[in-house]
């Protein structure tokens, strides 16, 4: 059978390309050749640095990796209902079982079966230019968007359009995003997209400050130590409507909550870490609301790459650096160290 290279992570910071069999789809699945794969902030923390977690965090070693592919349709096994050959398709990154109540609902990301599997932890992922894929898996790639705008949408832009619907955004709101990785930089231009009227940043690294910027993302970006204070002076005194935390630090997610304004909502996206706050104060006299929100269902990803059309914004624009797969190992040393913003493998 004729081969490929894929991109496996040991869990010691290096990356190894290894060769695979091309896959070929049985009842119900299809072939795509990849176009683009981006690199998640999860692969870092619990692949690529050491393998940890379990469940759906626990890495199968020799897994290719990559959870954020988007490709094209090559093959067709049989059984097909709706895909095709020629298709361009987006793969939402968990494969459920598809017959319990979360996966029932479109939340894959929830199902608790021994059947569920997540693409790139384990079976086989994006980081290699043909990925197996089960059909119920798929979110159709409309043609005004391009393969890194899906597979932006594949994990990041979906994770957080699903908190920004769980807590509102439109025009009434100022927002603030913690945390201004991939993540935090996509909340920013979805919040700006719904209208929010005013938009803050806050990050510690000084070139994602300059790129939230530099993308026109927010009104001001400010630095920790100096954010609480600025938000609420700019704010008269009341803070945001609507925070998102995407910096999974624990000093980051008590800002978002005391930032916020009496009866404002709160969602937390960063995966790790802790959260201390004061209840009283910070949460119970003001009324607010915190929401935990952990990726997105299959439904609301279709919602939302109609509506990336609708609002003519493209994901990809977050994309700040481009490697082929034989430099895999340098594209997932750069999203370790911080200095980028989305970091993607690319394919011909």
């Amino acid at each position: 059978m004729a081969e490929m290279l894929g991109a496996v992570l040991p869990g010691n910071s290096t990356v190894e390309l290894k060769k695979f069999e091309i896959p070929k789809p049985g009842h119900g699945q299809v072939l795509i050749q990849t176009k683009a794969t981006t690199i998640c902030g999860s692969d870092i923390r619990c692949i690529y640095r050491e393998h940890v977690g379990k469940g759906p965090e626990a890495y199968i070693p020799g897994t290719i990796a990559g959870h954020e592919p988007c490709g094209v349709i090559v093959e067709e096994g049989e059984g097909l209902k709706r895909f095709k050959k020629g298709d361009r398709v987006i793969v939402y990154h968990i494969s459920g079982c598809g017959v319990c109540h979360d996966c029932r609902m479109g939340y894959y990301i929830s199902c608790k079966s021994e059947h569920r599997q997540a693409y790139g932890w384990q079976r086989n992922g994006g980081m290699a230019p043909y990925i197996l894929a089960d059909e119920k898996d798929l979110i159709a790639l409309p043609d005004e968007l391009t393969y890194k705008d899906g597979a932006q949408v594949a994990c990041g832009f979906g994770t957080v359009y699903e908190a920004i619907e769980k807590i509102g955004i439109s025009g009434n709101d100022a927002v603030l995003v913690t945390g201004l990785g991939p993540v935090g930089l996509a909340a920013l231009m979805l919040a700006k997209a719904l209208g929010a009227n005013k938009l803050f940043g806050v990050e510690v690294s000084e070139y994602r400050r300059n790129l939230a910027l530099e993308k026109g993302l927010a009104d001001y970006v400010f630095s920790p130590d100096e954010a609480l204070e600025k938000i609420r002076e700019l704010t008269g005194g009341h803070g945001v409507e609507k925070a998102i935390d995407a910096s999974a630090n624990d000093a980051g997610r008590r800002l978002a909550i005391q930032a916020t304004r009496e009866w404002g909502k709160i969602a937390f996206v960063g995966e790790g870490g802790t959260c201390t706050f004061e209840p009283s104060p910070d949460i119970i006299h003001g009324q607010k609301t915190i929401y935990g929100s952990w990726v997105t269902s299959l439904w609301r990803m279709e919602d939302l790459v109609e509506r990336l059309v609708r609002w003519n914004i493209h994901p990809e624009d977050l994309i700040t650096d481009e490697f082929p797969l034989e430099k895999a190992g340098e594209a997932y040393a750069l999203m370790a160290g911080g200095h980028c913003g989305k970091v993607a493998v690319v394919f011909d």
